[in-house]
């Protein structure tokens, strides 16, 4: 793992670093076994996790050298990996925040929509460029990033390989927060200190729950959003939380 994926531990944080700059950061088979790794087997005491790409990139999608010359059931085989493995990081209870620069395409892209905060520096290149390559997405993208920015504009997106900016990326939902260039780390941590200071059940409920009730009928959201909200409000974490508001001091959870 750690040829492909560093992990260093900053308190309750976690960054993990994409560890491919010569590939700029392409994701191969070995790097997304290695994520698989991580995220099956979270410390329990890790409150929020940073990602991150060395070298100035995030990601610059899938390794192509890797599929030349694989069959149809293969491709298929490793499309559905690559589905359990993203699974696995847009449902972790411990919150992902990415940290986007330089090239954030294709399969990079597909990995940063599955994580649950995204912080952009202004000279990030958001692509899917997939249709010039004459392939189709294989890691979720025509769900998650379509779910971010619509069916219409991924479709412009793969038909044409146009590129975004890490403004335009904010503008249209690719990224929550754009920084200046070699800010984004920085941000990341500091969003990453912020939601480590959570309840750590509510930020689990708050990930698993919102993504459930997207997919429900509105009345079944709603019953749903009151189940998760009485789960929510009688534990210790709800009595510390107002506890703290009425003695005007910030909530320490465990």
């Amino acid at each position: 793992m750690a040829d492909v994926l560093t992990v260093t531990n900053r308190g309750a944080i976690v960054h993990l670093m994409l560890n491919r700059p010569d590939k700029r950061n392409a994701l191969n088979d070995d790097l997304v076994a290695a994520l698989d790794a991580f995220f099956a087997g979270v410390p329990s005491d890790i409150r929020a996790i940073v990602v991150s790409g060395a070298g100035g990139h995030f990601s610059s999608g899938l390794d192509l050298s890797q599929h030349v010359a694989r069959e149809p059931l293969e491709v298929m085989a490793h499309s559905r990996n690559w589905h359990r493995v993203m699974a696995r990081i847009a449902t972790s209870p411990i919150p992902v925040v990415a940290a986007m620069s330089g090239a954030v395409m294709g399969g990079g892209l597909e990995f940063a929509a599955a994580c649950h905060v995204r912080v952009a520096e202004e000279t990030v290149r958001f692509q899917m460029p997939e249709g010039m390559r004459g392939i189709f997405v294989g890691g979720g993208g025509s769900v998650r990033i379509s779910r971010l920015i619509g069916p219409d504009r991924l479709t412009e997106m793969m038909l044409t390989g146009r590129s975004y900016s890490g403004a335009d990326g904010e503008r249209l939902g690719l990224a929550h927060h754009v920084v200046a260039e070699g800010q984004a780390l920085d941000k990341a941590f500091e969003l990453a200190e912020r939601i480590a200071k959570n309840s750590p059940t509510i930020n689990g409920f708050i990930i698993q729950a919102i993504a459930q009730i997207a997919a429900m009928p509105p009345e079944a959201g709603l019953y749903a959003e009151s189940l998760t909200a009485a789960l929510s409000q009688t534990g210790p974490d709800a009595e510390e939380g107002l506890r703290a508001f009425l003695e005007k001091r910030p909530p320490v959870f465990r």
